[in-house]
Order: structure tokens, then C-alpha cells, then sequence
């Protein structure tokens, strides 16, 4: 599948920025099975400095300092991308999950790729009793891994409700995880705290779904803005796969890869500070048109 994808975030300031300094993380990295084709970034005003750069982890990442008085600041991303589709994995050729926690903890790579670099709590995905308790029963040792990814994407998606007012961009996951609801950004931490629980090396990928389904099928939850899901480390033998506990289902040419971070915080498509006393309040707006 080919797309187009435009992603237009409009930040309004109560009173006057003099100065500002952004990150943004809208450029897709670099990802097996997709290319990426004709990338524009538009900011407006136009900053003082832009510094492209990548990493530490699978991302792309601008830094931009505006050093004039602002009250507004537009950043428009536009691509093409083409994603082409993997045959989904066959769990019976999978290792179990006692066989992919001992590769992860003896494999000697610490690249940004590696399975040690996600097998850790991070700032956002802190570790939790509860929901290690409550995904025990996923993580049997002999067990392929599988199979356990897709058992708790489909315990996440029947049991949690998405609910857009349930929880804010800074809502701890544990809190999602007690009231059973909350967006994608929640369900993709759940499920990551709940895989490095047992060892198992899980990954948060921020990046977009298809906006418009094909004849016939319902449209995709989450797809009118930046999606999440989890990616888990499943030996060598299929390397990282792709889980979404938003929608149940295997992560395919329906899904834009972005970037991979251990949480939210690595990924965030824009974060930043600046100096003043003033307010804000952000618009994002994404489209993804499927062109062949």
C-alpha cells in the first residue's frame, strides 16, 4: 500500500514566546518492509535553527529553536510512504518465552535495535505488581511468544474500553490499568509493563493508521490521530512484531511506522519548553489517504 500522510499540529500561546525550543519526531525512521518517499516539514514562523538528527533509539528527530516573539506556531508534516505487507508470523516456529528472556539477557547488543535496550523500565512504562500479576497467566515458560503477545493484545482489547476523555497525555498507566479504559497510548504502556514484567523485551512504536478503511470493513480505532502499539522482541527467528491492543490485531500495511522508544516520552511527535508565563492549547490534526 502506498500513502499519503499530512500531520498538522497548531500551538496557540495565551501571550507572547520569546523564546522556544522544539523536538519533533514526525519523520518516519527507517523500518523493514517500509520506504519512504518525498518527506516536507513546514513550520510557521520559521524557526531560527533546525538540527536533524537520529536516535538514540529508531527515531527521527528536528530540534528547533525560535528565537523571535511568537503567539502561534504551526508545524505541518507531509510524505508519501509505501508499506508492503509481511505474511503474518507462524507462531509454531517461535521460541518460547524462557528461551527468548535468556537470548535478550545474553545477547551482546545494545544497539538501538537490540532486545536489551527494551527489557527495562523506563520513565513513562515504571514497573507495576498489578499488572504483572494480572498478565501471569500469559507468560507460561514453555509457551511461544508469540502466542503470548497475542493473548494479552487480545486480554488488553477485551477487557479495557477506549475512551478519549478517560485519561490524559501524562495519566500514570497503572491508572489506566485500574479503570479498564483509556486510549492507545495507555493500552500500548499496559502491554509493555506487562511484557518486561516477564522478561520479555517490548517496545512502544508511535506512528499512524489508515484513516479510511477499504469497502466493507469498519474503520480502525485511532486512526483520526498518532497511533500506538507495542512491538516485542521474538528471537531471531522473527525478530520484532508488531501487536496493537487498540484494535486486536497484528500491526500490517494498515499501520505507519514512525519510531521505536521505550515509551511515549522517547517517541513524542512534539515536545519542548519555552520561555514565558503564558498558556497554550494544541490542535493536531492527521490525515492518512491510501494512493494505491
Amino acid at each position: 500500500m502506498i500513502y499519503d500522510v499530512r500531520h498538522l499540529t497548531t500551538v496557540r500561546y495565551a501571550g507572547l514566546v520569546r523564546l522556544a525550543r522544539f523536538n519533533l519526531r514526525l519523520k518516519p525512521a527507517p523500518w523493514p518492509g517500509q520506504i519512504l518517499h518525498d518527506y516536507r516539514l513546514s513550520v510557521d514562523p520559521r524557526p531560527t535553527s533546525v538540527q536533524d538528527e537520529t536516535g538514540p533509539f529508531i527515531v527521527n528527530r528536528s530540534r528547533l529553536t525560535i528565537r523571535a516573539p511568537i503567539s502561534r506556531l504551526s508545524v505541518e508534516s507531509r510524505f508519501r510512504v509505501e508499506v508492503t505487507a509481511a505474511p503474518l508470523p507462524d507462531p509454531d516456529t517461535a521460541p518460547t518465552i524462557d528461551q527468548v528472556r535468556h537470548r535478550a539477557l545474553t545477547r551482546n547488543d545494545l544497539s538501538a535495535s537490540g532486545p536489551a535496550t527494551y527489557l527495562y523500565a523506563s520513565p513513562i512504562a515504571a514497573p507495576s505488581s498489578e499488572i504483572a500479576g494480572w498478565a501471569l497467566p500469559f507468560f507460561t515458560p514453555e509457551r511461544n511468544v508469540i502466542a503470548a503477545g497475542r493473548a494479552l493484545m487480545e486480554a488488553l482489547h477485551a477487557e479495557f474500553r477506549y475512551d478519549g476523555n478517560a485519561t490524559q497525555i501524562d495519566t500514570p498507566p497503572v491508572e489506566a490499568f485500574h479503570h479498564r479504559r483509556g486510549v492507545c497510548q495507555d493500552f500500548a504502556h499496559i502491554m509493555i509493563i506487562a511484557a518486561r514484567a516477564h522478561g520479555i523485551p517490548a517496545a512502544y512504536v508511535s506512528g499512524y493508521l489508515r484513516t479510511l478503511p477499504p469497502p466493507g470493513q469498519e474503520k480502525l480505532v485511532g486512526a483520526d490521530a498518532t497511533h500506538a502499539w507495542v512491538n516485542l522482541w521474538c528471537g531471531d527467528e522473527h525478530g520484532w512484531i508488531g501487536f496493537d491492543p487498540t484494535n486486536a490485531m497484528i500491526a500490517g500495511t494498515d499501520h505507519i511506522f514512525t519510531a521505536m522508544g521505550r515509551d511515549y516520552s522517547d517517541v513524542a511527535p512534539l515536545d519542548g519548553v519555552f520561555h514565558g508565563g503564558a498558556g497554550q492549547e494544541m490542535e493536531v490534526s492527521v490525515d492518512v489517504e491510501p494512493v494505491g
